[in-house]
């Protein structure tokens, strides 16, 4: 089906106003997964990412324009629901034999609890390959989340201020309580169609095209189609694609397709839906029997302060520098580590050289360095330490650098 309107026919309604029609953490009614986690996964914190999976026959819907469909998600008050929700990461990683996905939760249990239930060791898993997760939520005080697995299952709970994880593999439990009940908890990756819409609506500004391209059905509601490029180029963001119910304004699909074409990056959505209260049993938790229950140490309320995921690179680590704007921005911080990849001892060196045949070295007015590149990100690391990275292109990431000399 064709768009209903013409770029152009957005951009007074997208331009300057486009941040109203955003919603705003500290205002949305709307129901969030609340995951007080902070998870290792610079796409996933960069932009949100996720299958196509809507059923065939496109609805007959009203027309809308673009920046009322951006209206419409904002105001979504949408307080109880449950499903399921598939979501498949393609970032383009080299196949490590499982070492990538070890070396990503072992960094997370490094600042974690121990704790193989601690969901900031453990959600870290969605940032590759196709999961199943199921959801539901009543209201501000009661999400669960539960990551389906091959004979196991992981779940996140919280109810009042009471934060569950448990995982079933090890019949391991991680309790933690959090005083701000209801309220805006610290990072968590991204786990619905609405919590990677949320992070790219934030971006809309006049960097950016919008459009409304026509009607799907997903987990059998009728939804309007929400279109979002960039205008900029030298990024390596293609498209983003947001199905949003027609009757809620929830989004219920996010699709994030690179530049470079081929597979999304990231491709998430609802199987299934409903709108229901979920019964209140759905968020009880009682540890099993002999389960090892991990306690949340005294000093993790420091991690509450952890950057959103919404911040991505501009917020997400201390001191770091925003260079440009919109789509080609980056984020660039000193590690104060000279000669760029670890070195030491000889671990140290065997991992800076397995680090360094894995990107593309490079030079410039700068001096020397190397790049790594995923489908959506590319990070350069010079050998001074430098750190420039972004959802741009290599040569990018090299002016950059060359420009900050």
């Amino acid at each position: 089906m064709a768009p209903y309107e013409s770029d152009d026919a957005v951009d007074d309604a997208r331009g300057d106003a486009a941040p109203e029609g955003v919603p705003h953490a500290g205002r949305r009614k709307a129901a969030r997964y609340a995951v007080p986690v902070a998870v290792v996964g610079v796409a996933a914190a960069t932009i949100g990412l996720v299958p196509a999976l809507a059923a065939s026959g496109d609805p007959d819907l009203p027309k809308i324009t673009a920046h009322q469909l951006i209206d419409k998600i904002a105001k979504s008050d949408v307080q109880q629901l449950s499903g399921t929700v598939k979501i498949s990461t393609d970032l383009g990683l080299p196949n490590l034999g499982g070492l990538e996905s070890g070396l990503v939760s072992g960094a997370a249990k490094g600042s974690g609890d121990g704790s193989s239930a601690d969901p900031q060791a453990k959600l870290t898993e969605l940032v590759s390959g196709v999961h199943t997760l199921r959801v539901a939520t009543d209201g501000p005080e009661k999400q669960k989340l539960s990551l389906l697995e091959s004979g196991s299952e992981y779940s996140l709970i919280h109810n009042g201020t009471n934060v569950w994880g448990y995982d079933s593999k090890t019949n391991s439990v991680f309790h933690g309580t959090s005083a701000d009940s209801g309220k805006d908890h610290r990072a968590e990756p991204p786990a619905t169609p609405k919590d990677f819409a949320d992070q790219a609506l934030k971006g809309v500004d006049g960097t950016t095209s919008v459009t409304v391209d026509g009607t799907e059905q997903v987990a059998g509601r009728a939804a309007y189609k929400l279109l979002i490029k960039p205008r900029q180029s030298g990024t390596t963001v293609g498209a983003i694609s947001i199905a949003v119910d027609a009757r809620t304004g929830m989004p219920l699909k996010f699709t994030l397709t690179p530049k470079s074409g081929g597979a999304a990056v990231v491709d998430a959505g609802f199987t299934e839906v409903s709108f229901a209260r979920p019964a209140a049993s759905a968020f009880a938790f009682t540890a099993p029997k002999g389960a090892k229950v991990t306690e949340q140490k005294k000093d993790a309320t420091a991690r509450q302060h952890a950057p959103k995921a919404g911040e991505g690179f501009a917020g997400g680590r201390e001191g770091s520098t925003v260079l440009g704007k919109g789509w080609t921005s980056i984020a660039t911080f000193d590690t104060g580590a000279k000669g760029g990849l670890p070195a030491g001892g000889s671990k140290a060196g065997d991992l800076s050289g397995f680090l360094g045949s894995l990107g593309d070295h490079v030079s410039g007015k700068f001096g020397k360095g190397t790049v790594f590149s995923t489908r959506l990100v590319n990070a350069l690391i010079t050998d001074d330490g430098k750190v420039y990275a972004g959802a741009v292109t290599k040569d990018a990431l090299v002016k950059a650098a060359n420009e900050g000399k």
